[in-house]
């Protein structure tokens, strides 16, 4: 593939992951705005503390959507690793999203209902950005890609992540025409590959 093709395609790849955390977080927003009133509307407490109540509804809302929709493809492998980054990030959202709504209802004293949405809305705008670039980073890990034809250990970041049934099909081709290995030394490569995996 061309390197003005290989652009195309990641480009290509892009929209259409921007397009799904579109739609997922268009309906975490819903889900975040309708909790929030209903929340200001049936109860007594405070703008933020509704707003932070909301935000973590909308949280869980689109971690099931991100991971079985937007990034159902991506690395499955480090499930808790991805969780915990997950509600480390939306933390992070959370005070953005909130300290928006925060710096307007404390410290300008917009607190009407409209005021209050509006400021809801441009947080979740603001902490939005954060999210997706943190979530595709850090979060849902693509899976490495395929290098090449021939076996080898494929890495992403700091985390190895080595195809063994690529090396054990390699190793049972045989020996390569100048490692002269034969059964005894696949037998050993297996071995120390499985040592690795633990």
């Amino acid at each position: 593939m061309s390197e003005r093709g290989a652009l195309r395609a990641r480009l290509d790849r892009l929209v259409r992951e921007v397009v799904k955390f579109g739609a997922v977080g268009g309906a975490g927003l819903l889900v975040n705005l309708l909790v929030f009133n209903l929340v200001r509307h049936v109860t007594e407490l405070p703008v933020v503390r509704a707003s932070v109540l909301a935000t973590v509804v909308a949280i869980a809302f689109n971690y099931l959507g991100f991971r079985y929709f937007t990034y159902r493809d991506r690395d499955k492998s480090r499930r808790t690793k991805e969780l915990t980054l997950f509600l480390l990030f939306s933390v992070a959202g959370l005070v953005i999203e909130n300290g928006v709504l925060y710096t307007a209802t404390y410290g300008f004293g917009w607190d009407t209902p409209l005021q209050s949405n509006v400021f809801k809305f441009l947080g979740i705008g603001v902490a939005t950005l954060f999210r997706f670039w943190s979530y595709r980073s850090w979060v849902f890990r693509a899976l490495p890609a395929e290098i090449g034809t021939t076996a080898s250990p494929r890495v992403h970041g700091s985390d190895a992540a080595v195809d063994l049934e690529d090396l054990d099909a390699a190793a049972d081709r045989g020996p390569g025409p100048k490692t002269g290995r034969g059964a005894a030394g696949r037998d050993a490569e297996r071995a120390q590959r499985h040592r690795i995996r633990r």
